[in-house]
């Protein structure tokens, strides 16, 4: 299948491979840890790297719950049938512990030419040998970092792979990082072939995941696509998220509880608690160290409100990444009305719901998208764009520019998001925006209003700017 997208990132590895090829940096080798959201395409990114490089490399892909011992002799085995320069010299050998594996890894690598040494999901490897980190450390600073090689450590448990790089743990400082995100706005627009404004209801729906993207033909329609794929239960929209929750949340669990309450809309502390606890509250000991799992993990997100007054306790927590956040909303409770043949009031249940969840699904995606076109010519030193909100949500203020983040020192604009199929940001929307404005601190009568709006805006209102969907898809084709 033909690999598209991702060209940032293939830039990023091209860029390390190079370095290792040019002897830049303290050490010959360089180390990258790779992360990112289970089934981003991580794998994938990285084999087609290694394949277009020229240079020999091996992959090694850990196996979840599997013995150590099993483990390591399937890694040796991996890089005996490599095309790496040493391999013939590995072939047979046994490693009892990971030090004399990863020393294997050394042996078989050239010294005269660049390769590549893959490990992929390292967080398995991490969870059932403690052995494994301080290996690792030993053998990269004896023996591998004196090698051209590159080597990069891939995993799904965002918190596992944050950890490898903290201070008290044995490979710090030893590697750089990247995160793998999902397809980008632009992609998915040239993926599906859909028109810009199509394009942002293909990513709130997909929310970027290659799998997911891949099985939109280019050319269909949302509502064609959603009607496909409500009534396959194998397709990959609706299989696609259960697969990735059940790899780190049971469906019993107090986190998957409080996903799907985030998911189902609910965004503050005491609402969560109320809707995960089922017929009691859960109690603020317990969800916090959830939510902030959930948040380590990059599974969760959270905003605050952004003025030039700080406000840290007015926090409103979403999903993360727009597909599971569309996949908690309506598609976990399609699975079994597809499974016996009913997807079509699936999907009645999520065109009734539409237009309301999209208006709020989408603002994430607009701030991301502004964040990305800004600073500009126009707005040279805005550099932080959020949203505001008082504790009883009356007004709420969809965006807000301002010169930093959490605590802006000066606000620039203040503007509204309206994005519906046939309205445009019209007089009512600007006069509400005028009036709420004033609410927000650090703003005044002249702050300057912006909007963004799916279906333009009307004529003769004095906004300093706004920005339509070509805009938003303009802001991610860079990447």
């Amino acid at each position: 299948m033909e690999f598209r997208g991702r060209n940032a990132d293939l830039r990023l590895l091209g860029r390390l491979l190079g370095d290792v090829e040019e002897g830049r940096g303290a050490t010959r080798g360089r180390a990258l840890i790779m992360m990112g959201r289970r089934r981003v395409g991580k794998s994938r990114l990285v084999q087609e790297f290694c394949d277009r490089s020229g240079a020999p490399y091996v992959v090694f892909q850990a196996t979840r719950g599997r013995n150590p011992d099993s483990e390591r002799a399937d890694f040796t085995a991996a890089l005996a049938q490599s095309p790496l320069p040493g391999a013939e010299l590995v072939a047979g050998l046994r490693a009892d512990d990971w030090n004399q594996a990863l020393r294997s890894l050394a042996l078989a690598v050239p010294d005269n030419r660049p390769s590549i040494a893959v490990i992929d999901e390292v967080p398995w490897l991490v969870e059932r040998d403690g052995e494994f980190e301080g290996a690792l450390q030993t053998v990269w600073d004896r023996y591998l970092s004196a090698k051209p090689v590159l080597l990069v450590l891939v995993g799904s448990d965002m918190s596992v792979m944050d950890a490898l790089q903290s201070y008290e743990r044995p490979f710090f400082g030893r590697a750089t990082k990247t995160v793998v995100q999902p397809l980008n706005l632009a992609d998915v627009g040239e993926m599906t072939g859909l028109d810009a404004a199509d394009a942002v209801d293909a990513m709130l729906i997909t929310g970027g995941f290659p799998e997911i993207v891949r099985a939109w033909l280019p050319g269909t329609s949302r509502l064609e696509f959603l009607r496909e794929s409500v009534t396959n239960p194998l397709s990959p929209l609706l299989v696609a998220g259960e697969l990735s929750l059940l790899g780190e949340f049971p469906e019993t669990s107090h986190s998957r509880a409080v996903l799907e309450s985030v998911g189902s809309g609910e965004r503050t502390f005491s609402a969560i608690a109320a809707q995960a606890g089922g017929s009691g509250a859960l109690p603020a000991g317990t969800l916090s160290p959830l939510l902030k799992r959930l948040l380590d993990k990059r599974v969760l997100a959270v905003d605050l409100p952004l003025s030039d007054k700080p406000d840290t306790k007015n926090k409103r927590y979403r999903v993360a990444d727009h597909y599971l956040r569309f996949w908690l909303a309506f598609l976990h409770r399609a699975i079994p009305l597809a499974e016996r043949g009913r997807g079509d009031v699936a999907l009645a249940r999520i065109e009734r719901s539409w237009p309301t969840w999209r208006g709020r699904a989408v603002e994430p995606l607009v701030r991301e998208s502004l964040a990305r076109l800004l600073p500009d010519a126009h707005w040279p030193e805005t550099e932080a764009v959020g949203g505001w909100w008082n504790r009883r949500n009356n007004p709420e203020i969809d965006l807000i520019g301002a010169d930093r983040e959490p605590v802006a020192g000066k606000v620039h604009f203040a503007g509204s998001v309206k994005w519906l199929d046939n309205q445009p940001f019209g007089r009512r929307e600007y006069d509400a925006l005028a009036r709420d404005v004033l609410s927000v601190p650090g703003t005044g009568p002249d702050t300057p209003l912006v909007a963004v709006s799916r279906r333009g805006v009307a004529d003769g209102l004095p906004l300093a700017a706004h920005w339509g969907p070509e805009d938003l898809v303009r802001a991610w084709e860079a990447g």
